[in-house]
């Protein structure tokens, strides 16, 4: 017989631990029970809209629709830069060639209805809106193929039709292509852009969010099997097209400029070479030419140093040109005059500095006209001496220099103009005639457009409006003019300028039938590294015409042109130049004698 052993535990006690695992699973349970019974009432309840809104936008698709770029148009509305939109149509083929028929909104008899399409009529449409063969079409379209081109380059309105159509796995894709019509005709100026999209130089960079305009999109909706749904979301937003930025650039002077001194530089082997062509009564740029000009096309066929505009990012000691500025600060501050008379040595020493000319002569008696008309160092300095040296910068300042112009391009020079106090014993002198002092050529031209314009300074201006894409204009308001040099100051001026070319070094500037005022420039050109000294120099012509009312300025400017200094000059450029832009605007010969004033003492 067994007997059964008593372990000492009633028989109708649980052990702890299974009754602890019994209400942890409870508790567990009724959590959850929580969790879900709460979660319904927020979904059909409290957020049944914000569910619904999330849902809707799982369901949305956004199609990008290019803002068109603004056009960059020349003074005449000669295209120099513009965009066209073009789309390209896609499918998703995997979308396509499962659709036996689909749903789409039409309008019968005046009102929404929607219609049962087949995928046959889908592509037979779409053909007919693309221009395509219906069985290339359906080759297209049919496959496997998640992403495939049916059509490129389609324009704008053909685009809306195909979108219309709403064809099963059918997208648009929308695109913008950059063209420059006059290739390197004003390319420096005009810039051009990074992946067809960004400005990268020039106007196309500084202008970009003028030329750009703002995108638009299409929005509709996709069920689960990849089929826009017909009578679902459906909202168009059109881009805003961006500006067009019209200049005071005429691109046939812009070309001729650049033919003339492309030819100019290639002929002396210089390193770069600029003109500028402005009018004197605007301050418009009509042309600003570079050497190498790039083409927006394709920039890269240029090296990247000359897809610039050097004639307001390169600054450089201007040498001779700048003798105006000290004759015009002389006779402002009633120190000389045109004919005051200097008894001028072969050679000026002057607080230990010697200075000499560029040609030899002996012990002469010129006039301040003189001295300008056939651009002597030492007469300058003797001359300018009876200015302070506060004077001298003043007067420097006064004109411009310092001051970058700021007519709207990247990397505008403001030059370098020391102040007194950092002025050594030698450059207290040399900035009389353009030497320890450095400035662009367009800081030149605006110096020189004062004593044309009567001693005004005018800003010169190179954006002349923004277009709005419904035509209206928006005018560029000049910046206030300031009066520099008094209007007697001014005619002084002038009358010595053009009695250098008269009576002076500058003969093969005259041109027959108008009365012409220059000045030249010569100036040591320090090597790039700036520790080698100098390598070579850098050639120069500014003048204006008629003299009898000053229109237009024309400056000339080589770098480090080869062979003599003495040999070369930029006359006949400068001549070639100025005749055309007369002619181009009409303006009539001059009349009255021209100003001869005396270069010698009598």
């Amino acid at each position: 017989m067994i007997v059964a052993q008593r372990t000492g535990i009633p028989g109708n006690r649980r052990s702890p631990n299974h009754t602890k695992r019994l209400r942890l699973g409870l508790g567990i349970m009724l959590t959850l029970l929580l969790v879900v019974g709460g979660k319904l009432v927020l979904v059909q309840g409290l957020d049944a809209g914000g569910m619904a809104e999330a849902a809707l936008d799982n369901r949305r698709r956004a199609v990008v629709l290019p803002a068109e770029r603004g056009s960059i148009i020349d003074a005449n509305g000669t295209v120099l830069a513009n965009s066209v939109i073009r789309y390209n149509i896609v499918v998703d083929q995997t979308v396509n060639t499962k659709t036996g028929t689909f749903y789409r909104l039409e309008m019968v008899k005046g009102k929404d209805e929607l219609v049962e399409v087949s995928r046959d009529q889908g592509i037979s449409e779409l053909a007919s809106v693309l221009g395509m063969e219906t069985k290339d079409v359906r080759d297209a379209v049919t496959g496997n193929q998640r992403y495939y081109i049916v059509a490129k380059d389609l324009k704008p309105d053909v685009e809306d039709r195909v979108s219309k159509l709403q064809i099963p796995g059918i997208v648009t894709e929308g695109t913008s292509k950059r063209v420059y019509p006059n290739g390197s005709v004003a390319g420096g100026i005009v810039g051009f852009l990074q992946d067809g999209v960004t400005g990268l130089a020039g106007l196309e960079q500084t202008q970009d969010e003028v030329l750009k305009g703002i995108p638009g999109k299409r929005l509709f909706e996709i069920g689960a099997d990849g089929l826009r749904i017909p009578v679902g979301v459906d909202q168009l937003t059109p881009p805003e097209d961006g500006k067009d930025v019209k200049l005071t650039i005429n691109s046939d002077i812009q070309y001729f400029a650049q033919q003339a001194i492309q030819s100019q530089s290639d002929k002396l082997s210089a390193e770069w070479g600029v003109i500028i062509v402005e009018d004197i009564k605007t301050g418009n740029i009509i042309a600003m030419a570079d050497t190498n000009a790039p083409d927006p096309n394709d920039p890269g066929r240029v090296a990247a140093k000359d897809r610039g505009v050097r004639s307001v990012t390169a600054a450089y000691e201007p040498g001779s040109v700048e003798k105006m500025i000290t004759a015009s600060a002389l006779i402002e501050e009633g120190k000389s005059s045109p004919l005051d008379t200097f008894t001028i040595p072969p050679s000026y020493t002057v607080d230990g500095q010697t200075f000499n000319d560029s040609f030899t002569h002996g012990t002469e008696q010129r006039t301040l006209a003189g001295i300008l008309g056939w651009s002597m160092n030492t007469g300058t300095v003797m001359a300018g001496r009876r200015l302070s040296k506060d004077q001298r910068h003043d007067w420097l300042q006064k004109f411009g220099i310092g001051e970058a112009p700021d007519i709207g391009l990247p990397a505008e020079a403001s030059g370098i103009l020391t102040p007194v106090d950092q002025w050594d014993g030698r450059q207290e002198y040399t900035v009389l005639f353009g030497q320890g002092v450095s400035q662009s050529t367009l800081q030149t031209v605006r110096a020189f457009q004062t004593v044309a314009n009567k001693g005004v300074m005018l800003q010169p201006r190179l954006i002349d409006s923004y277009i709005n894409p419904g035509g209206t204009g928006e005018k560029v308001e000049a910046k206030p003019p300031r009066q520099v040099v008094s209007e007697g100051t001014a005619k002084q001026l002038r009358d010595i300028l053009e009695s250098a070319v008269t009576e002076g070094q500058i003969k093969d500037a005259a041109i027959d039938g108008y009365r012409v005022g220059a000045k030249t420039g010569t100036s040591e050109s320090p090597c790039d590294d700036g520790k080698s000294g100098f390598c070579g120099y850098t050639a120069s012509i500014v003048g204006m015409a008629p003299m009898d009312d000053p229109r237009f300025i024309v400056e000339v400017v080589l770098q480090r042109p080869k062979g003599s200094i003495y040999g070369i000059t930029q006359g006949p450029v400068f001549r070639s130049v100025m005749s055309q832009v007369l002619r181009t605007y009409n303006v009539q010969p001059s009349t009255g004698e021209p100003a001869r004033l005396p270069q010698y003492a009598k």
